[in-house]
């Protein structure tokens, strides 16, 4: 019966949410016998924080059992996604995911957003977790929940919930399983588990979990490792149950990860190049194509026109021209591959997670129950990356460095120590790239990551978060005809080190000019003034400290009307307080070369990097916190005791944040609202023919208030509020024609819209008008634009202006509808603003301001626009056969197919953020022992190879407007072996 039961919840996973039944292996080969009498059997879900049929819980809910997860090889959250509908998953830019349910998901970035989907274990939430980057193991199901969630667990999520169960220890005796499995890539898993019955009301259970294997992409540049995106992971879980008497039982969890690879954050990227440099790509498509490093922001502060601006006499020391070849790209290319690149810089990635946690379940009398958890969790990540995917052409005896060298030759020259630092050896090379760490002095202050004859550009990621929770809820099981649910929770998050950097030899380079360059005006007044340099030499977002305290009273009351319609009536208060101490310092300020004070920091004096000491940036420190009542209604009515209609009306609420310290000419808000829905919902759960044909369907409409979406703004993500309207359909079905067949189908229909908004687009700030003039500002690379009575009119006012200061005069920006400049965006706008008299007089402008204004770019209306990774389509389609051999064995074929349909990854909705439609085929063949006790498998998962594309992120101007991509896996083959007693 124990394989029936298997079998059985894997079927009706398949039915609630797409087919359960999705990658590899099948079900235990008892099972195919047994359910010629049973049909499709059921599962036990807790979606509503009580044991219950799924099939008679009106909430759209998939459920799949471990034995089911391991039987279709969903090992993680990538192949999870391909059997939900209207779900979909990606891996995003920073270390992190986003989980979308029905169009809602975490399209909010940075420390300050909450996510959209609840992620628990065993009901406890995990504010900040790394397990959709991790495998699966030794679990009891996972559960997720479509729709807003609130009255029933702790934590709010406006798209839904996806709650881990574990395996907990079994007292009834002693059992023990394992499997070992080999593919390509070199690719090794293995897990086991051991439960153990200490006493009748004692036990123990431990697992674990490894893998590694070689990386996904290839390298073909011989200065770095061949192979990247490898992984290296482990994870043991250990759990006590004590059952002192009927009515108590304890669980005590603890739960350890870790992963030290290459794994690269991003697979690929893509550009359809800018030759004039004005945006770096083009945004019109994508490209294989490098972007031009001529709009990078290493290059722009190291160019001719930006030290020439500082200084004349500094012009020798730049690097190259803005108007020149592109120094860092120029003359390369990129692999026409979207797995096989050349990078010079090879990744590195460490991750730690625990946690501990304790569940408590309390019988009080026969009536009421008590249940207790909590606990504590902490998660370290800390990733590098080469930040281009591309190699770089070398610097040796660049003019620059040649000008470097010489004037490092004079007695007590301040540049010196700049030479000494960056090229060690001389101009012929190497150069020194600074290692990102939280000392903000890199090479300088003897920290260099690697000397090679190019710069090693990467970025680093990095976050450390803890946090602890309580949660109780008390549920009756009263005779009458009312019910009820009382509960409360509290959570409180800490984030330090939430830092993320991007290191290049030319922010090195200009820091270490421009600091020496200013020690030589303060040693013109105070000739003791130490040599220096401009810290931190290497762009830092660096939060500080983030803290989330946030507490939660909610219920649910239930009302049986009858044996067949039944009320269900929810209210939930929310209160979220969040602060924020953060700053992002690039070369902002002078530290001395070689002194430290007595907590060992290079600052001393004025140059203290303590927050409030004079010529340093500053610390920023913002609190804010945010209150809402939510709730839910339903409806369901049984039909017969296999029919059920159910409809629903519930109110999500997701916190509000902080957006980063921005400079002020750019238009951000400080903060962001809460996000708030209004989801309505009908449904109805089927069995027919004697439990041999499911067939469950459901409709929704959200009206959604204050949608949070990101976009890139002066080097880092900041997030807006907008409305939405979402509608959709889902329909799944199962079928068992005869106990040795089983076949599942699946669809869902989708359709999101964005009520009206007006945004800038970072990739053309001209808004698509050929009257804007697009800027790269010489001394940030960010872009703004000009605007004016007419495109004559703004060309003209901008070619005066770049006269005046040395700068070239406007050109056609390809991809644009437009021309673009080089120039200085605060100075034009004080210009247009004060003009001096010759523009007055070339503009007829008697008094006042001229008629022109810079801002950072001209909005675009997004109304009726579909939202991010929200693809109207997803179907899928499953089939396996079970057949019979002599001695007790079965052989169980299994093959899968899943469409995903085409989708938008930003909100903007340009043909270049369009990621095209993908299938995944997966098939496998199983051979089972008699009386499973063990297993041999065969396997191949995306049989077709697809280059499917998740998601897509795009850079922001200083860096060239480049699009990083993320896909599925490629396709993986192999065979597997395990045994269990």
């Amino acid at each position: 019966m124990r394989k029936l039961d298997l079998l059985c919840g894997a079927a009706v996973a398949l039915l609630a949410a797409t087919p359960v039944f999705a990658q590899d292996a099948a079900p235990a080969p008892a099972a195919a016998a047994a359910a010629e009498d049973a049909g499709l059997g059921d599962i036990v879900v807790t979606a509503q924080r009580k044991g219950e049929r799924l099939q008679d819980v009106p909430i759209s809910v998939s459920a799949f059992t471990g034995d089911a997860l391991k039987s279709q090889q969903i090992n993680n959250a990538t192949q999870l996604q391909l059997s939900l509908p209207n779900v979909t998953f990606t891996k995003t830019n920073f270390t992190s995911s986003s989980f979308t349910i029905r169009g809602i998901g975490d399209l909010c970035v940075g420390f300050a957003c909450d996510t959209a989907t609840g992620i628990h274990v065993n009901d406890m939430p995990l504010l900040s977790t790394r397990l959709f980057e991790t495998e699966y193991f030794d679990l009891e199901r996972v559960e997720v929940l479509r729709g807003p969630q609130g009255t029933l667990f702790g934590r709010n999520a406006t798209s839904g919930v996806v709650n881990f169960i574990t395996a907990r220890p079994d007292l009834s005796g002693f059992s023990a399983s394992g499997s070992a499995e080999y593919g390509n890539y070199n690719s090794i898993r293995g897990e086991g588990m051991v439960n153990l019955p200490v006493t009748e009301t004692l036990g123990v259970r431990l697992a674990g979990y490894y893998l590694n294997r070689d990386g996904f992409t290839k390298n073909i540049n011989p200065a770095a490792k061949s192979r990247v995106d490898d992984r290296d992971l482990y994870a043991l879980r250990g759990t006590v149950r004590w059952e002192p008497t009927e009515n108590t039982t304890l669980d005590v969890i603890g739960y350890y990860f870790h992963e030290k690879d290459n794994r690269s954050r991003i697979q690929k990227q893509l550009c359809h190049r800018d030759p004039t440099g004005i945006l770096g790509c083009q945004p019109d498509r994508l490209g294989f194509e490098l972007a031009n490093g001529n709009a990078t922001l290493a290059t722009v502060l190291s160019s001719t026109e930006f030290f020439r601006l500082n200084s004349p006499t500094l012009a020798p020391f730049a690097l190259g021209s803005v108007y020149g070849p592109d120094q860092s790209f120029g003359g390369l290319s990129m692999p026409r591959d979207l797995r096989t690149v050349d990078i010079d810089f090879t990744p590195t990635y460490y991750a730690r997670e625990y946690h501990v946690m304790g569940r408590l379940e309390q019988r009080l009398g026969d009536q009421f129950k008590l249940t207790l958890t909590g606990g504590y969790a902490d998660n370290r990540v800390d990733s590098r990356t080469d930040y281009n995917l591309a190699a770089t052409n070398p610097l040796t005896n660049n003019p620059g460095l040649l000008a470097l060298a010489f004037a490092s030759q004079a007695p007590g020259s301040p540049f010196a120590n700049v030479a000494k630092a960056l090229i060690p050896n001389g101009p012929a090379g190497p150069v020194c790239t600074s290692n990102i760490d939280s000392s903000l002095t890199g090479v300088y202050g003897g920290h260099p990551i690697s000397c090679s004859p190019t710069s090693a550009d990467y970025d680093r990621s990095q976050s450390h978060a803890r946090q602890y929770s309580i949660e109780g809820h008390v549920d009756s099981s009263l005779d009458g005809p009312f019910n009820f649910l009382l509960g409360g929770i509290y959570v409180d998050q800490k984030t330090t080190q939430g830092n993320y950097g991007v290191a290049s030899f030319g922010l090195d380079y200009a820091a270490g000019i421009l600091g020496a360059a200013q020690t030589l005006q303060q040693k013109a007044a105070n000739p003791a003034f130490p040599a220096s340099f401009l810290a931190p030499p290497y762009y830092f977002n660096n939060t500080d400290l983030f803290t989330i305290k946030s507490y939660g009273l909610f219920g649910e009351a239930y009302f049986e009307a009858s044996d067949r319609l039944k009320l269900t009536a929810g209210l939930r208060y929310s209160h979220d307080k969040k602060f924020v101490r953060a700053r992002s310092p690039i070369a902002s300020f002078l530290v001395p070369y070689g002194v430290t004070d007595a907590n060992d920091s290079p600052f001393i004096g004025l140059y203290d990097a303590d927050p409030g000491r004079p010529g340093v940036q500053p610390f920023a420190e913002r609190q804010v916190s945010f209150g809402r009542l939510t709730g839910r209604a339903v409806m369901d009515f049984k039909v017969t005791p296999d029919n059920l209609l159910y409809a629903s009306y519930s109110r999500g609420y997701k916190s509000g944040g902080i957006n980063p310290p921005i400079p002020t000419e750019f238009n951000v808000s400080e903060t962001f609202a809460p996000e708030a829905v209004n989801a309505f919902e009908i449904g109805t759960k089927n069995t027919f023919a004697n439990g041999t044909i499911r067939l469950n369907a459901s409709a929704f409409y959200y009206q959604y208030k204050n949608l949070q979406l990101s976009r890139i703004v002066a080097r880092t993500s900041v997030n807006d509020n907008t409305d939405a309207d979402i509608w959709g359909v889902e329909v799944e079905t199962i079928l068992k024609p005869d106990p040795r067949w089983l076949i599942n189908l699946s669809a869902s229909y989708l359709s999101t819209s964005i009520k009206s908004k007006f945004l800038v687009d970072a990739r053309d700030v001209s808004g698509g008008r050929s009257d804007a003039v697009i800027i790269k500002d010489i001394t940030n690379a960010s872009n703004c634009v000009v605007t004016g009575p007419s495109a004559a009119a703004t060309n003209a006012y901008v070619n005066a202006f770049n006269s005046g200061i040395g700068l070239r005069p406007t050109v056609p920006v390809p991809g644009t509808n437009t021309t673009g400049a080089y120039s200085v965006c605060t100075v034009l706008a004080s210009t247009a603003a004060n003009p001096p008299a010759a523009l007055r007089t070339a503009f007829g402008v008697a008094s006042g301001p001229l008629p022109f204004t810079v801002s950072d770019g001209v909005p675009v209306n997004i109304e009726g626009n579909h939202l991010p990774n929200a693809p109207a389509f997803k179907a899928s389609a499953g089939i396996q056969y079970t057949a019979d051999l002599p001695g007790g064995l079965t052989l169980i074929p299994r093959a899968d197919l899943t469409f995903t349909g085409e989708q938008y990854s930003r909100s903007f909705n340009d043909p270049i953020d369009r990621i095209p439609s993908f299938t995944q085929a997966n098939a496998q063949v199983q051979l089972n022992g008699p009386n499973d006790r063990w297993f041999v498998r065969s396997f191949v998962s995306n049989l077709f190879n697809s280059n499917a594309i998740t998601g897509q992120y795009v850079t922001d101007q200083s860096s060239g407007l480049f699009t990083n991509i993320f896909t599925l896996e490629p396709r993986r083959y192999g065979v597997a072996a395990g045994f269990k007693f």
